[in-house]
């Protein structure tokens, strides 16, 4: 196939170029308003109870405001104030796609009035409960009554719509910072102009192939507006981390032979098959996601894993036509102190600062290898007292309209109506209803039940108050307590709401974590063992990257859930981790991990197999991969770590952690901890029982021609 594809670009280079051009421009030209096709965050499990409560509920006709407006300056007793948000109320109420609108006026209920008595609100049910349709409602609503300035519109109708309007700007800031620096840093790592440039126009291509890859998906299901910024970051890094791998490889296979055909299927038997099966890895990791129900990680999932497989596609078709077209002039446009740095660069020795530091650990195996365990470890440690908490407004900016009038609600109102729990309950007609209502009274974390509300077909909702935070422990048992509470004869009771909604998703996540959890590791195992025929280095690289994670998960607790660097990042700490972010960056971080180290271990087994001793086929290795692997990591670390400028956290939660997980993955596990380890178990590192040592022989990934390796003594291997 390697072998097919560097012809491809031998024979095609032109045709493949103007194919990429066209593709660029058609795919920007349908993908590029792909945002407004995405749908809203997405925790929904349709197999939970609480999903189940709130379908019933709105079979029935029930519907929960989506739109509150908050109107300051307004002391109900006066009957100016009376007179004012009557006039709004009944503004929004001629509305046709309202379903009802309820405040103070209607209901004399103290919840729509604030403690100190100078602010109320009311709240808005739509006829609609589709997600878009939702949020275009609430944006008009939020428009229509944007000319009082003494009024705040916000509700989660308003919320999902901002939500999708400060996704695109972040990303279109993020592009703004990163691409610079990536520039500039591809300039320094590549030493000349020209190669320079090229991981960024594969880049570029990534990103608009990206976008086109998630409308089309939006076609077929829903996805979550999320996935556009883990992905597009996530096509673009990984585009430019194939791209150095092959354009460094190219650079290194002309400087001894010359560009041309000979060249390039070099390339593509080595760092090509790399790619191809690094790309495997990371779109492997992803797709474990799959498994979960939620719009929001399937979402990832999905966009990600072909993401990832698309990187590897342009790398390995339209990089290689570009090459061709470059030959020897990819070394163009350089200053000479960074021609001389290229060519040594071009043909890596083994006396350079990777090998040095190699032979340096490797002296010393017991004491790096302990050190630098302990060190993750300690990382970790934090993540033991790690707290979760749920996307909803406060995820928004100061700024946004949706969180402001959450948190005016939230603080100066009485507490907790903003996020009731709802009972439904079927069957056993009124008697039932209310004696389930009595019941729930008496529970204990209940602070109001209201009147059983009769629905259609039966149904029957009651809306209870929780005393405390809908996401604190107190709120869960309350709802678990409701939970096991005997229903009467001849009804279905099921509660839902938010509390219910908190409980739920986390166990929904438990549930379907062993699986995402197997796929990976067996899919690591796999590929790793295909890759070097052994089977204890696929566990090494398990266990290497199971504390990579465990030190990436205690610094985003350190700096989020603690509330560190809160004014370097701009945020403010919500004092937990959103629930669904370990399992995020466990995908992410693993796949990423053994993608560096199919890069290293494939230069390993590359100077091993051309007959260097297990302790100097380490060493070259490293030399070969040091620097690659380093500039990745931080290619990778800018065009992730730009996130961290965005104002919705949890998104800076994302790009701070896997910009971390990279770093330190390049730096203390690449650099440190796999030399030491390779080094204590020595030839142990290609183990593997005969059966598999056999399947390997026939189905594993060898190389065809061994580069030449210097004589080595045995002092050297020591």
């Amino acid at each position: 196939m390697f072998d097919a594809l560097a012809r491809l670009a031998d024979g095609n280079a032109r045709r493949i170029g103007l194919i990429a051009i066209a593709f660029f421009l058609l795919a920007g030209a349908i993908g590029g308003g792909v945002a407004s096709r995405l749908d809203p965050y997405g925790a929904d499990d349709p197999a939970t109870e609480t999903v189940k409560a709130k379908e019933r509920l709105q079979d029935a006709g029930l519907r929960v405001p989506a739109v509150i407006a908050v109107v300051e300056n307004a002391p109900v007793g006066q009957p100016a104030t009376r007179a004012r948000v009557e006039a709004l109320e009944n503004e929004v109420r001629e509305r046709s796609d309202v379903a009802a609108v309820t405040g103070y006026y209607d209901t004399h209920s103290p919840a729509f009035v604030s403690e100190d008595g100078d602010a109320t609100y009311f709240a808005v049910s739509l006829k609609t409960t589709g997600d878009k349709e939702l949020q275009d409602s609430g944006a008009d609503i939020a428009e229509q009554l944007s000319a009082d300035p003494d009024l705040v519109v916000g509700g989660f109708a308003v919320a999902q719509e901002q939500v999708n309007k400060q996704v695109e700007e972040d990303l279109k800031k993020a592009e703004m910072i990163a691409f610079p620096l990536l520039f500039l840093l591809s300039l320094l790592f590549f030493r000349s102009l020209v190669a320079s440039v090229l991981p960024l126009m594969i880049g570029g291509l990534a990103i608009v192939g990206t976008f086109l890859i998630l409308r089309v998906a939006s076609e077929f299901g829903s996805i979550s507006i999320f996935a556009l910024n883990l992905t597009t970051a996530l096509g673009l890094g990984l585009a430019i981390d194939y791209s150095l791998f092959i354009v460094s490889r190219y650079r290194e296979e002309i400087a001894k032979q010359g560009p041309g055909l000979a060249a390039m299927r070099r390339v593509l038997a080595t760092a090509g098959r790399t790619v191809f099966f690094s790309a495997l890895t990371v779109a492997a990791a992803l797709a474990s996601l799959l498994v979960f129900p939620q719009r929001f990680l399937y979402s990832m999932g999905l966009g990600g894993a072909l993401v990832a497989l698309f990187a590897a596609l342009i790398s390995l078709t339209v990089l290689p036509a570009v090459l061709t077209l470059l030959g020897s002039r990819v070394n163009a446009g350089a200053p000479k102190f960074l021609q001389r740095r290229a060519e040594a660069d071009a043909r890596p020795a083994q006396d350079g600062f990777w090998y040095r530091l190699s032979r340096f650990v490797m002296r010393r195996p017991i004491p790096v290898a302990t050190l630098s365990a302990l060190l993750l470890i300690v990382m970790g440690l934090p993540f033991l007292g790690i707290k979760f908490n749920t996307v909803d407004p406060t995820v928004l900016p100061e700024s946004a309209s949706a969180r402001q009038a959450y948190d005016t609600v939230s603080e100066r109102f009485p507490p907790y109506h903003e996020t009731p729990i709802w009972i439904e309950v079927e069957g056993g007609g009124p008697k039932a209803s209310a004696q389930v209502a009595a019941s729930v009274r008496g529970v204990e974390g209940v602070a109001e039940v209201a009147r059983p509300q009769p629905l259609s077909d039966g149904v029957t909702a009651i809306q209870v108050i929780s005393a405390n935070p809908f996401a604190d422990e107190a709120s869960q048992d309350t709802v678990d307590a409701i939970r096991n509470l005997p229903t009467p004869a001849g009804t279905t009771v099921l509660v839902g709401g938010a509390s219910a909604d908190f409980v739920d998703f986390q166990s929904s996540l438990a549930s379907h974590l062993p699986i995402a959890l197997a796929i990976v590791i067996v899919a690591t195992l796999v590929i790793l063992f295909l890759m070097t025929g052994s089977v204890i280095l696929p566990i090494k690289s398990l266990i290497m990257n199971f504390l990579n994670l465990s030190a990436v998960f205690g610094l985003l607790v350190l700096i989020f859930q603690d509330g560190r660097l809160e004014g370097f990042l701009d945020y403010s700490s919500p004092g937990a981790i959103e629930q669904t972010m370990p399992i995020l960056l466990f995908a992410v971080a693993f796949g990423l991990s053994t993608d560096y180290a199919v890069f290293l271990l494939s230069r390993i087994k590359e100077a091993r197999d051309a007959g260097a001793s297990d302790s100097e086929c380490v060493a070259i290795g490293l030399e070969r991969t040091g620097r690659i692997v380093t500039a990745a990591a931080l290619l990778f670390a800018v065009a992730m770590g730009a996130f961290a400028t965005s104002q919705i956290i949890f998104i800076k939660e994302n790009g701070v952690g896997t910009a971390l997980a990279v770093l330190i993955d390049a730096s203390i596990i690449r650099a440190l901890l796999v030399p030491s380890l390779m080094e204590l178990l020595g030839k142990w590192n290609w183990w593997a029982p005969a059966p598999l040592r056999r399947l390997h022989e026939r189905f594993g990934i060898n190389e065809g021609e061994r580069p030449p390796v210097a004589p080595v003594s045995q002092e050297a291997g020591a």
